[in-house]
């Protein structure tokens, strides 16, 4: 497993090597991200929450952990019709996105319980061959699932947003003007990330 990532030694070179994300680090103190141990679980949770709510996904979250017995454990689901399911509030693409997310825990070819073993390309590699789950939902994985410390999300657009606001662009970067000014950030994008979105949403500690 990763080791936890040190915030202190990651705010101190931060603060020493970005000008302009300095003051943020100092503002907002030490950076809150809690690796999560149920990877399942959160996959499930990540697969739920796409394109709706905060508010919409939690929602529909309990439903269906009601509807499962309380726990996100991949033989449950197969206990579950679609119709079930749906009648959680999903929609018919997120239970074929969950169905498919299951069928490749139980074959193998997605080791739930050894990707925090696993470095980040093959992470990545893994999970990108599952229905509904993109580049940005592997991205917030490896950041709040494994807590892997040198992620940039060069697709989410928060991130996009607090850095044309904190570097006074005059447009949102694209992913390859945002990874050339992420560079000084190396090895701890995941951390400069979680101040960047502190910068436009302040009351969000995650």
């Amino acid at each position: 497993m990763t080791p936890p990532t040190d915030y202190v030694a990651a705010t101190k070179y931060l603060r020493k090597k970005c000008p302009v994300l300095g003051p943020h680090v100092k503002k907002f103190g030490p950076c809150t991200i809690v690796p999560q141990k149920d990877s399942f679980t959160l996959l499930c949770r990540s697969i739920i929450s796409q394109q709706i709510s905060t508010k919409a996904a939690e929602s529909i979250r309990k439903r269906v952990l009601e509807a499962l017995g309380g726990k996100f454990i991949p033989a449950k689901f197969g206990e579950k019709t679609d119709d079930e399911l749906r009648a959680c509030g999903l929609s018919g693409g997120k239970v074929r996105f969950l169905r498919d997310l299951v069928a490749k825990v139980e074959d193998g070819s997605v080791p739930a319980k050894k990707l925090s073993k696993m470095p980040d390309d093959e992470v990545r590699e893994c999970l990108l061959a599952v229905k509904g789950i993109g580049p940005w939902t592997v991205d917030m994985f490896l950041m709040f699932g494994l807590g892997r410390p040198d992620v940039l999300p060069v697709g989410d657009l928060g991130i996009r947003a607090a850095v044309k606001m904190c570097f006074e662009l005059e447009e949102l970067p694209d992913a390859k003007r945002l990874t050339e000014l992420a560079e000084p950030w190396r090895p701890y994008r995941s951390v400069a990330s979680w101040y960047l979105w502190r910068t436009i949403e302040p009351e969000n500690s995650w």
